[in-house]
């Protein structure tokens, strides 16, 4: 399956298991993954993904080895599978935290760049990587990249395909927190159980909304988050965390 996933409470981790192979992005993996996130995008039990790595790298990018190969007639490429598993995660209606444990380039990288919070080991190193190889990128290293980062910095990384330390990119705003190479999964778990105990139903209107301003005017996505406000009004969580502020008491949050 060449990935592992289990729940831990409600937070669901998925973990890239080919540490020989650096974790790189096969057809099976990606089609694993998607179908998992598939599955638990309808599990109210999971409130939150955490995504990592076995072995030194969390993502070595695609795996060149399917990219070079020829293709079976009817069957999709690499890049037509990855497409499809990275537009279901970047709209993932749940928070999605990367875990970086090591080296994160190529595929890695933009599976970060895919995810809304990110927590890095101090030994991680983050970078494009792809003109090393003459390699374009296809799941957004190139389109994405200068939207999360100063857009020098995303071009000298584009450019040279060099990697970061993790405390680089911190700085840089890229990764949230960088903590100790053992303290990771357990800071990555605390987290998403901060996260587990907000309304789902708040934070992915959240998440819609904020993925959908950086393409609007400001009027229209203050328009935008006026009509999910309007819709948010009548949630029973919305209902349920006034009653709650009002009788000094932790809100029970549905999602509905």
């Amino acid at each position: 399956m060449s990935y592992l996933h289990e729940r831990r409470g409600a937070v669901g981790w998925l973990t890239l298991d080919r540490p020989a192979a650096m974790n790189s992005l096969s057809r099976a993996l990606m089609r694993g993954l998607h179908a998992q996130l598939d599955q638990w995008r309808d599990d109210p039990a999971v409130r939150v993904v955490v995504l990592s790595g076995n072995g030194r790298a969390f993502c070595a990018g695609a795996d060149l080895k399917e990219v070079s190969a020829p293709v079976a007639a009817g069957e999709p490429d690499v890049i037509d599978v990855a497409r499809a598993f990275f537009a279901t995660l970047r709209a993932f209606p749940k928070p999605v935290i990367a875990a970086v444990n090591g080296l994160a380039v190529a595929g890695g990288l933009e599976l970060v760049l895919a995810c809304d919070l990110v927590v890095a080991a101090e030994s991680a190193r983050l970078g494009d990587a792809h003109a090393n190889f003459g390699v374009f990128p296809g799941a957004g290293g190139a389109a994405v990249l200068p939207r999360k980062l100063p857009a020098n910095v995303a071009r000298l990384l584009l450019f040279t395909g060099r990697t970061f330390s993790a405390a680089q990119m911190e700085r840089h705003g890229l990764v949230n927190e960088v903590v100790a190479d053992a303290g990771l999964a357990a800071r990555a778990q605390a987290l998403a159980e901060e996260l587990a105990a907000r309304s789902p139903l708040v934070l992915a209107r959240m998440k819609r909304v904020a993925a959908a301003a950086a393409d609007k005017a400001e009027a229209d996505a203050l328009r935008h988050e006026l009509l999910e406000f309007r819709d948010h009004q009548r949630s029973h969580d919305m209902q349920e965390g006034l009653r709650a502020f009002a009788e000094k008491r932790a809100p029970v949050f549905k999602g509905c």
